[in-house]
């Protein structure tokens, strides 16, 4: 799967929260270039190339190449707490919304390799104001899934002694499938998904 193919929300069209079309080519551009050869290896002429457009054409869109890391990572991430409260937010068990949110996040973090290797590896690289704004987001996200477990703590359903270190924990599992996951591997985004769902209720102790 291309890049281009991927998107910040699973969907096919890509990056269709971006506007104009101008605009959109050269973020897709972006995360190609930042996944292949990381951020600060990245020049605004490689960025605009790979858009088929002029250096000078980007400077239209986007004042500074850090802008687009940071528009790249704003939209990652609130894929990410929306995946991740739309799971915590269901009427079932914290057994089931669990699975749910690591199923999906997991799928998310497969299907959208590339575009999650930039959003989640690449923060250090933002200024303190953004990177500010999306460490925020990712306290959202953390209190998504460490609510899910506190709530099977207190129904019994999981044996968690350390809910903040397996928060931790799950996240990182998780968010570790964007750095391996290859599409010509064994497993399909769903499947990887599925086994890491599995495994993440097994590690909290649920009650089947």
């Amino acid at each position: 799967m291309s890049t281009a193919e991927e998107t910040a929300g699973g969907e096919r069209q890509p990056w269709a929260e971006v506007t104009p079309d101008a605009a959109r080519r050269l973020l897709v551009a972006a995360v190609e270039a930042f996944a292949e050869r990381g951020y600060h290896a990245t020049t605004t002429r490689d960025i605009a190339g790979r858009a088929g457009m002029s250096p000078a054409a980007l400077y239209i869109h986007y004042k500074t190449k850090e802008e687009l890391l940071h528009r790249i990572s704003r939209i990652g991430h609130d894929k990410a707490i929306d995946i991740l409260r739309t799971a915590a937010e269901r009427d079932d068990s914290a057994g089931e919304r669990l699975a749910d949110a690591v199923r999906s996040f997991v799928r998310w973090h497969a299907a959208q390799h590339t575009t999650a290797r930039v959003v989640q590896y690449e923060l250090d690289a933002l200024g303190p104001e953004a990177r500010a704004e999306i460490v925020a987001l990712r306290r959202q996200s953390d209190a998504a899934v460490r609510g899910i477990i506190q709530d099977g703590v207190a129904a019994g359903e999981f044996d968690v002694p350390d809910v903040p270190g397996t928060t931790l924990a799950v996240l990182s599992l998780c968010i570790d499938v964007a750095r391996w996951f290859n599409v010509d591997g064994p497993r399909t985004p769903d499947e990887v998904g599925a086994l890491y769902a599995d495994l993440v209720l097994r590690m909290v102790g649920a009650k089947r």
